[in-house]
């Protein structure tokens, strides 16, 4: 004779084990108002890379609000160098799945990367890519400096002045796009004087600026950092602070906000998604 207990534990498991595997199975269809992310092309958001370990983890706080911000749209996270994964690691693998891609640089400028080492990149991967816009002196990355200075204590007073501190290139489009930046932070700080200054590969250097808004009678001069994130760069910029320094940008909401804007442009545009490879 059948033991209706045990019969009833058989029907009961296998009730729990279909439950499961429909839950498994809805958990990957797309949720009401958003769209598959197979009818956009993959947004890979690229940073220079770091040993710094909070580097990474910081950018991937970034994307975790750009997918908040998109649902449904693919973002994946690459590195120029020194951290994985790095970009043509991800490039490979889109192509592996016949994905196209929109490369986002993490960057503030253009250079030596967004110009050259992103192309190269998805040639050598063989990927269909567009490379989008730098950051740039956008009125969202503003937002972000402003609020991060005023997070650190900064408050205006007399005799304010700010060294905006970014890492610098040879680039003469980069020291032109960092100048920009400055202008536009000055204005949102009120008129306060902003000066750039770089990390590496331009001056002034951070302490030249320092000594240059000493020299125009601003005491009080605090270093806005135009960094994506922790690393090297940052930390060599806020120890020449000599009132105080901003943390980096990192995960902003503004900045989610404008890594969005650079892919849809990069998205709307006319010229087509590239076989670099071919070129």
């Amino acid at each position: 004779m059948t033991d209706p207990d045990s019969t009833f534990d058989s029907a009961a498991g296998l009730l729990g084990r279909i439950t499961e595997q429909l839950g498994t199975r809805l958990s990957h269809l797309p949720r009401p108002g958003t769209r598959p992310p197979v009818h956009a092309p993959v947004l890979v958001a690229v940073g220079h890379g770091s040993r710094d370990p909070r580097a990474r983890a910081t950018l991937g706080r970034l994307l975790g609000r750009v997918r908040e911000l998109r649902p449904g749209l693919d973002v994946r996270l690459a590195h120029v160098e020194l951290n994985e994964p790095l970009l043509e690691d991800v490039l490979t693998e889109l192509v592996g799945e016949g994905r196209d891609a929109i490369l986002v640089p993490l960057l503030l400028a253009p250079g030596h990367h967004v110009t050259h080492d992103l192309p190269a990149a998805a040639r050598r991967a063989g990927a269909r890519v567009r490379v989008a816009e730098p950051l740039g002196s956008h009125p969202l990355l503003v937002e972000a400096l402003a609020e991060r200075l005023a997070e650190a204590g900064w408050t205006p007073a007399g005799g304010d002045g700010v060294v905006l501190a970014s890492a610098g290139s040879r680039d003469p489009r980069s020291g032109a796009e960092i100048r920009k930046v400055a202008v536009l932070l000055g204005e949102r700080l009120g008129g306060v004087p902003v000066v750039p200054a770089y990390a590496s590969a331009a001056a002034p250097t951070v302490p030249e600026a320092v000594r240059a808004l000493a020299a125009r009678g601003r005491h009080r001069v605090a270093v806005a950092s135009c960094f994506t994130a922790p690393g090297l760069f940052a930390a060599r910029a806020a120890a020449h602070a000599p009132w105080l320094a901003s943390a980096p940008l990192g995960a902003h909401p503004a900045l989610a906000r404008l890594v969005l804007h650079r892919y849809d442009q990069a998205r709307t545009a006319t010229r087509p998604l590239r076989e670099l490879a071919a070129m």
